[in-house]
């Protein structure tokens, strides 16, 4: 199914005072020579981060042993980075293949509601990946009570939930906008691109946005305030500074990951369209959709001690010597 196909089943919601029905992402120039070779290297990234997340995910729900909640919150973290790149990659591989690179409205806006609430959701797993962590390091007495499964479910719920209506109410404000424009110079959708495009803005949008950045601003002092006990923790204890080495220093390469991805976007959207050469441009946009999907997964596979050595049982399984019986 099309991102149109898919807007339009949601009947009158995505539509906009102006009569604007396609905009134009001028995000990406190259020449006719670069297509294929564009196209392949695009393709191949994409393949990449199916296959390295399906294999953690398998190794997660096949491994009984692995039914835990940070493991549990990792393949959920996973499941996220493949949401957030179907609402990129299938769209940009057909754009390199057309000679034209356009998007209809309605298909813009979800397609700025794909990639924004996945990274919401980035946030809020991140989040309760830090949570638990503190828990068992810090509290690991009422380790299995604080994080019943009953708790983890209710609280995976709203980690997927909460961005994806957090990022509804933005993207059905956004789009009673009338819009004085039809270009948005980036090479994927977003609401604030599109409210770049907008005659006037609203108070409604303006109070969503704001309700979005204290909401995703109480994950960040979460974060922060786990670590803070987790340092402490470690710093009188051998043992809890080795828990720490094995589960938490994975889950700091992520955060610093995500991080800097949006960091780069925000670059991009303050700085992007004039300061920086179209390449890295291009670099700031895509990151976030390049780097944490396809590195989260190494990451804790590599250094997850359970992960990897179940993804190495399966690779190379251990080999069964044939017992042979003879007469003495």
């Amino acid at each position: 199914m099309t991102y149109e196909e898919a807007a339009d089943s949601l009947g009158g919601v995505m539509t906009n005072a102006s009569g604007v029905t396609v905009l134009t992402l001028s995000g990406l120039n190259y020449t006719a020579g670069h297509r294929v070779a564009l196209f392949s290297v695009t393709l191949l990234c994409y393949l990449m981060i199916w296959l390295v997340n399906i294999i953690l995910i398998l190794t997660i729900i096949l491994d009984r042993s692995l039914h835990e909640p940070m493991y549990v919150f990792l393949c959920n973290l996973c499941l996220n980075g493949l949401y957030g790149t179907a609402g990129f990659y299938p769209k940009f591989l057909s754009d390199l293949l057309s000679s034209t690179r356009t998007i209809s409205y309605a298909g813009c806006l979800l397609q700025s509601f794909v990639i924004h609430s996945s990274s919401g959701g980035d946030v809020s797993i991140l989040t309760l990946m830090a949570y638990d962590r503190y828990v068992a390091i810090c509290r690991p007495l009422v380790y299995r009570s604080v994080m019943s499964r009953q708790r983890v479910w209710a609280l995976l719920s709203l980690s997927w939930l909460l961005p994806l209506f957090c990022m509804l109410m933005n993207t059905v404000t956004t789009s009673r906008y009338t819009l004085c424009g039809s270009t948005i110079h980036k090479l994927y959708c977003s609401n604030w691109l599109v409210t770049r495009l907008a005659c006037s803005t609203s108070v409604a949008h303006s109070v969503v946005a704001y309700f979005n950045i204290t909401f995703y601003a109480a994950h960040a002092f979460v974060i922060v305030w786990s670590y803070i006990h987790l340092l402490k923790t470690c710093l009188t204890s051998k043992e809890n500074r080795s828990k720490f080495m094995q589960t938490c220093v994975s889950h700091l390469a992520s955060l610093s990951l995500f991080a800097l991805a949006v960091m780069l976007d925000l670059m991009y959207m303050r700085f992007g369209s004039s300061d920086f050469s179209a390449e890295f441009q291009n670099f700031m946009a895509v990151e976030i959709l390049v780097i944490p999907p396809v590195m989260n997964p190494l990451i804790y596979g590599f250094k997850l001690t359970k992960v990897r050595n179940r993804i190495l049982s399966y690779v190379n399984p251990p080999r069964k010597h044939p017992t042979f019986l003879g007469k003495v």
